[in-house]
């Protein structure tokens, strides 16, 4: 028990634990989904709280109502029942007082007589007649006499020293009371005193009233206001559905503009409701599309004529450079030496040419995707042979050793192969430029959801700050570092795009002195709208520090862009 207390937990404490778990367990199919559709959903909110605010007001009324009637309905059937009582006590003890009784015999017929004169003069069948407590023993007295055995039962200690005690012609007490049929209904027992002649002594007279008819007429009277309330609920519920439709309408046209407007359609506007505020509303957000509307149709022809602009001298530069190619070709058929000091500078023409090249080749690829919509020629593709088939294509030029480790992804998938060889082509390349002639491992992985490739280096890295802007055009994280493989400094940007299209990411981990490690991510299928990479960003090999992206894969969201696709037959 020591050791329990020492850890904070008693075995009570461990079950109440347990029995939590277990209900919140047992709830969550349920209650999860209400629980969503609270918090998502005003009009919800504003009619569950409304409605129980009306329950409760319908309900509370309905009880004081009903409590009122009751209240009064019992309160008259027990004066009537008073003075049916007092009545018939009067013509009892005028009986009594009229007598000349003087026997034991003529005292006991008249106790009878008695009875019956109650019964006929009242409305109660129910009398109990008994010789009051206190008083000395008389041969004269008759016995105590009833025509129900259930009053004298129901008979308080109470009652009974009351009519001795008190000065009050009559006293009388709540009872429950069973009829004929066994129905147990509320009534109440009147008590008075009577005096019988030739000293036979006073006389207890109980008297019992039902409230059975009472006790109906309450129980209609419920059913009638729960029926009413019922449909008064009914009436509510379609009073504040309609009011609540009308409210919200405009909120919901609100929201269906601005989707629409986020989707694209950029004459999405609010239309008018009738109502100030919400009119001033529209108008400011209807001003704000058509400002909006205007700056993006600017912005569509200046990058119409932008693109225009690059892909025309793309087009017209490629004239001169294939001249200044074939010129360059020529100059270097005419060099016999290699040695000679005429050929470094025809070498590196040459090269520089080549580079060129490339570089308006990848000026027109990425003008391609400023321009619109990129068509995708799809087809069925093993990423294991595809990447097998990149790293063998750049193992001459690379001085470090460069390895694939294929765990997954031996299943098609259907991709664009020529843009997810470039995308490989890329991230390779980069590792061998970077990689300090370290090893560079190539991983390609798979689950249910989507296919990874991870290419890993050890080369210098880079800090934090500088892998935000990884895949910006142009941009160097040391510019002063010269170009192994020649590129145009577009090749990441492209691959980036190249990934987006296909709905997946491309992201970079890397770390001063520890690295660079790239992931693309592919998801299975067009539909899925989230998936999980099966190749961590962050590598196995290295301690993750805060600030650190997520080191399982985490779960992704497909990127939004505007594709064409087009399957190979």
């Amino acid at each position: 028990m020591a050791a329990t207390k020492r850890h904070g937990r008693s075995p009570l404490g461990l079950r109440l634990r347990r029995l939590r778990v277990w209900l919140l367990r047992v709830t969550k199919p349920v209650l999860g989904p209400v629980r969503a559709a609270w918090a998502s959903s005003l009009r919800l909110r504003t009619m569950t709280i409304t409605g129980l605010i009306a329950i409760f007001m319908v309900a509370l009324m309905g009880a004081l109502v009903l409590d009122r009637i009751s209240t009064d309905l019992y309160s008259s059937r027990r004066d009537q029942a008073l003075q049916d009582s007092a009545r018939a006590t009067l013509a009892a003890q005028g009986q009594l007082d009229e007598s000349d009784a003087a026997d034991i015999s003529s005292l006991t017929t008249l106790a009878g007589s008695v009875r019956s004169t109650v019964q006929g003069t009242s409305a109660s069948q129910l009398i109990y007649l008994r010789r009051q407590a206190g008083q000395g023993p008389s041969i004269l007295a008759p016995d105590d006499s009833f025509t129900s055995q259930q009053l004298v039962d129901v008979v308080s200690t109470d009652l009974s020293e009351a009519l001795i005690e008190g000065r009050a012609p009559q006293y009388w007490q709540a009872v429950r009371l069973v009829d004929d049929g066994g129905v147990v209904s509320p009534g109440i027992l009147v008590a008075s005193t009577v005096v019988f002649p030739a000293g036979a002594g006073s006389y207890d007279l109980y008297i019992g009233y039902s409230f059975a008819d009472v006790s109906k007429s309450i129980e209609f009277i419920t059913r009638a206001l729960i029926i009413m309330a019922l449909l008064l609920l009914l009436l509510l519920a379609v009073l504040v559905w309609a009011i609540s439709g009308l409210v919200f309408r405009p909120i919901r046209a609100a929201a269906s503009a601005s989707h629409r407007l986020a989707a694209g359609e950029i004459d999405a506007r609010i239309p008018m409701q009738g109502d100030t505020h919400f009119d001033e509303l529209s108008n400011n957000f209807n001003h704000m599309a058509d400002t909006l509307q205007s700056r993006i149709e600017e912005l569509d022809q200046l990058s119409s004529m932008q693109q225009r602009f690059v892909s025309d001298v793309s087009h017209e530069l490629r004239t001169p450079l294939t001249t200044i190619k074939l010129a360059a070709e020529v100059l270097r058929s005419q060099v016999a030496d290699p040695e000679s000091s005429q050929a470094r500078p025809v070498q590196v023409l040459s090269d520089q040419v080549d580079r060129f090249e490339a570089l308006l080749a990848d000026l027109l690829e990425i003008s391609r995707y400023d321009a619109g919509p990129v068509t995708l020629e799809t087809e069925p593709t093993n990423l294991v042979l595809l990447t097998e088939e990149v790293v063998e294509g750049l193992r001459p030029l690379s001085e470090s050793l460069i390895e694939l480790r294929p765990l997954g992804g031996f299943g098609v998938i259907e991709v664009d192969p020529r843009r997810i060889r470039r995308i490989v082509s890329n991230l390779v390349g980069n590792a061998i430029e970077h990689g300090e002639g370290r090893p560079i491992v190539v991983t390609v992985d798979s689950n249910a959801s989507a296919v990874a490739i991870g290419v890993r280096d050890w080369g210098v890295g880079m800090k934090s700050e500088d892998t935000l802007h990884v895949f910006d055009r142009f941009w160097r994280a040391d510019p002063s570092r010269k170009r192994t493989l020649g590129g145009t400094g577009l090749g990441l940007a492209i691959a980036f795009e190249d990934a987006a299209v296909h709905g997946g990411l491309l992201e970079v981990w890397s770390r001063l002195g520890e690295g660079t490690n790239f992931r693309l991510t592919l998801p299975r299928g067009d539909e899925s709208a989230a998936f999980m990479s099966p190749v961590p960003l962050v590598p196995d090999d290295v301690v993750p520090e805060d600030g650190d992206p997520d080191v399982t894969g985490g779960w992704l969201r497909r990127p939004r862009r505007r594709v064409r696709r087009e399957k190979e037959r």
